[in-house]
């Protein structure tokens, strides 16, 4: 604390009110003489508490028995569904939790001495919720059943250091009631996230839940502080703070809307599933016999539903995993994502030209691009099983962190599918909520056509893609790669959806159509009138040079469609020198309510 005095104060004067004001405030006093003086003339601490040396007051039986007490909780639920652990590949939640926020971050497994465990875990609320329901020293309870314990009412709370990074982390406990739950662990859930919703941190949930304790349901399934409210606060937290969720076990009906509401879901192989019904339901209902992999395991949401995110070898994966994504990510909304250090790319930029084939329909592997732009083992793709038409990634550039959208060419030719523009819709979203820039990579022939894109929505999914891109914010960079045909190129930020810049490479062709497709469209009846197959096969050559001259990047650019054709060698600097110079760009939307796509 700085103090001023009058100029006309002593040392000695000056040093007793700085001794005076450090007792009395307990922080450190800086005494300064006048307004204007720039060094202080006397600085004090606070003295530092003595304890009498003879005093002989300690803890009493009572401290020992609650802190048996507390030991007791920390042990979890009966010991034989401890011991089933290791045979299904997962660690006990405490262990669990020693392993996200232990110093070490490797974890143990069955560690009866639970003091210190978990360093990083700063606090935890309510690990006697539903104590009196099971415990010994209960009055309410006439004798201990191990059968029938419930520390904790099998759900932990708290707030934790997790990479540097504080967050608040819920873990259901397996071994009590397979994770279920019930009134009290609900009510600690609760109070977690609104919390979060107030201070701003993360979520960090470690999933691993049967669901909810269907012969208790009245006292927390309906209710206005119920189950129900863990979807309303997760809709309140969306775009508030990130929300990661991690299955470690089957989350069936209510538990597996957790993982579906987060930012972000990680699902671990061997042991996650997530599913609106059992099973055992499954078939009481249809009459389909299936394997609860096969229902909803990490193949089913990272490959066909898009659910998945991430899936993990093992815990350990999980937790690597987690730690590289948080890298990208900002605590709450409105604060800009942490930056690294700058590193040149794996590869040079230079071999960009080589890498891009002139002819429109030539496949290249888009993560070749990126490794010539981004930042060397930077690039942390999410969901890449599906939608692979579509790359969704975050990245850096530079040392800043980037939101990557760009069109695969070795799938499909990089037409936008269904499955593929939901999950860029949903990145693109992400993206925005977190003040993370995008980067539109541009090598599509379109939107696919046929009877079952039209089935599988491909107009609604398709709208929620191009809305993303008109609604988003942050400062966009678009790169016109190669093709940009037809309503791809604005899905893909093109100029009319205000990007930062839209810049091409000498490689790029911008238009309603590709060559083939425009000259079967406009000129399929005079072609087919000319006899002779060689004179039509030249004709056929004239129309698609034609058509490519005219849709060629440099005219584009020479009508000032786009603001710029870039050597592919300078592509990497010149997306720096952008993003750098957009960085707080402000922009805005209509003021209104909200939107009507979903």
């Amino acid at each position: 604390m700085k103090v001023h005095v009058g100029a006309a104060a002593t040392e000695e004067e000056a040093g007793a009110i700085a001794s005076a004001l450090a007792e009395h405030f307990g922080v450190d006093i800086e005494v300064y003489a006048g307004d204007d003086a720039d060094e202080p003339i006397a600085v004090a601490e606070p003295p530092e508490i003595e304890y009498p040396l003879d005093d002989d007051l300690g803890p009493t039986d009572r401290e020992a028995a609650l802190r048996a007490e507390i030991d007791d909780i920390l042990q979890g639920g009966p010991e034989k569904y401890k011991q089933r652990l290791p045979d299904q590949g997962k660690l006990f939640v405490r262990d669990r939790l020693d392993l996200w926020f232990g110093e070490s971050g490797e974890g143990g497994v069955g560690d009866a001495d639970r003091e210190d465990a978990a360093d990083g875990v700063k606090f935890e609320d309510g690990k006697f919720a539903h104590f009196d329901a099971w415990h010994g020293n209960s009055p309410d309870v006439e004798e201990s059943d191990e059968g029938n314990r419930l520390p904790a009412d099998g759900l932990l709370t708290g707030a934790a250091t997790f990479e540097g990074r504080d967050l608040h982390f819920m873990a259901n406990d397996f071994t009590v009631k397979a994770g279920s739950m019930a009134g009290k662990g609900v009510e600690k859930f609760l109070r977690m996230q609104q919390r979060a919703l107030k201070n701003g941190k993360p979520v960090l949930y470690l999933m691993d839940s049967s669901g909810g304790r269907i012969d208790q349901q009245t006292g927390f399934f309906a209710n206005r502080e119920g189950i129900g409210k863990y979807y309303y606060n997760h809709s309140m937290l969306s775009g508030r703070v990130p929300q990661i969720c991690v299955l470690y076990g089957p989350c069936i009906a209510g538990a597996a809307y957790t993982p579906v509401f987060a930012d972000f879901t990680v699902m671990v192989e061997g042991m996650s599933a997530m599913a609106i019904a059992s099973p055992r339901m499954v078939k009481m209902v249809t009459g389909e016999e299936i394997e609860m992999d096969d229902l909803g395991g990490p193949d089913v949401h990272a490959k066909y539903s898009g659910s998945a995110d991430l899936v993990a070898e093992d815990e350990q994966h999980a937790r690597e995993l987690v730690a590289d994504l948080v890298t990208y990510l900002p605590d709450k909304a409105g604060e800009k994502p942490p930056r690294s250090d700058p590193k040149p790319p794996t590869y040079s930029p230079e071999g960009i030209d080589e890498l891009i084939p002139e002819a429109p329909n030539r496949p290249y592997d888009v993560h070749d691009l990126l490794d010539r732009i981004c930042d060397a083992e930077s690039v942390f793709e999410l969901k890449p099983e599906y939608g692979k038409e579509i790359v969704t990634a975050f990245a850096r550039i530079d040392g800043k962190p980037v939101g990557v959208v760009a069109n695969q060419p070795t799938e499909r030719s990089g037409a936008i599918f269904p499955g593929a523009a939901e999950k860029a819709a949903e990145f693109i979203w992400t993206c925005d909520a977190y003040e993370i820039p995008l980067l539109y990579l541009c090598d599509t022939p379109g939107f696919m056509a046929g009877s079952q894109v039209e089935k599988d929505a491909i107009l609604e999914k398709g709208k929620k893609f191009i809305y993303a891109t008109s609604s988003a914010t942050v400062p966009k960079q678009t790169v016109v790669v190669r093709k940009a045909y037809g309503a791809g190129i604005y899905a893909m930020g093109g100029p009319a959806y205000e990007p930062e810049s839209v810049i091409g490479l000498p490689s790029g062709e911008i238009g309603i159509m590709g060559p083939e497709a425009a000259i079967n469209a406009v000129y399929a009846n005079k072609l087919a009138e000319i006899d002779d197959p060689e004179e039509r096969a030249e004709r056929e050559d004239e129309l698609r040079e034609e058509y490519r001259r005219d849709i060629d990047i440099h005219r584009m650019a020479s009508e000032v469609v786009i603001d710029e054709i870039v050597p592919p060698s300078d592509l990497r600097e010149e997306l720096v020198q952008r993003f750098d110079f957009y960085e707080d760009i402000e922009k805005s939307i209509p003021d209104k309510k909200h939107g009507t796509v979903l």
